[in-house]
């Protein structure tokens, strides 16, 4: 808290400087972010580090049924997750991300890269350095940073209350105990198991729109009494008690 409240004040210092001396800033210059901070703005046709950075932090605005690329191009359907984005803060909702898209990201970011309400630690319970799953240590801690995303997205989306996640990354040690499937979504990192309220049913439903392949819920097997979400090839919805 200390230190985003430091990067509040500072970018407000420095947009007041430069108001005063007239001058006008790129996108991304007049802020100090822990994380990762944007240089420059960035609309259709763009390609770089700085877009694939943007399109996981709206990973989780691909629209139903849809999964947004993480792919460093900025095509129409990373132009439309800007836009939703845009919208669900109340921004001027023109798929362009400039410095206002810029601040709320930053607001919404430790400076570790994670969501302000989720955390590496929630997403893994299995051991401390990501190893031992079906995907490098470094990969599968990536595959949970945009599921943290997704999950911001959907959080928002249902009025901003918390989410109660049970279960992230497994190594196949800790997938066994757990009882889980040998080809499980845990063990690369991009699974997660919701518990708690919203109802499961909410939580399985509201999914739909933020980018997630895989949702099991109510009425499948072994899922009466958490929401599983996941990233994969293909499409999996089964949650037959919540009509997904």
């Amino acid at each position: 808290m200390y230190r985003r409240a430091v990067r509040i004040l500072l970018t407000f210092v420095m947009v007041a400087s430069a108001a005063l001396v007239g001058t006008v800033t790129t996108a991304g210059t007049a802020h100090a972010d822990g994380c990762y901070t944007w240089g420059r703005t960035l609309s259709q046709g763009m390609q770089g580090e700085d877009v694939r950075q943007l399109q996981i932090r709206v990973s989780g605005y691909p629209g139903y049924g849809n999964v947004l690329a993480l792919d460093g191009d900025y095509g129409p359907a990373t132009a439309a997750a800007v836009q939703r984005f845009q919208s669900a803060y109340g921004l001027a909702a023109d798929g362009v991300a400039g410095s206002q898209t810029f601040t709320k990201l930053y607001a919404l970011q430790d400076d570790d890269c994670t969501p302000i309400h989720f955390s590496y630690a929630e997403m893994n319970r299995c051991n401390s350095d990501w190893s031992g799953g079906a995907v490098s240590a470094s990969q599968a801690r990536a595959n949970a940073l945009v599921n943290m995303w997704r999950l911001e997205a959907m959080r928002h989306a249902l009025g901003d209350v918390a989410i109660t996640t049970s279960s992230g990354f497994r190594s196949y040690a800790c997938n066994s105990a757990a009882g889980g499937s040998s080809t499980s979504r845990h063990l690369y990192g991009d699974a997660v198991d919701l518990v708690g309220s919203p109802s499961l049913c909410t939580l399985a439903q509201r999914a739909r729109y933020h980018g997630f392949r895989e949702i099991l819920g109510p009425g499948y097997p072994d899922h009466n009494d958490h929401t599983h979400l996941a990233h994969k090839s293909s499409q999996t919805w089964s949650a037959p008690n919540c009509g997904v």
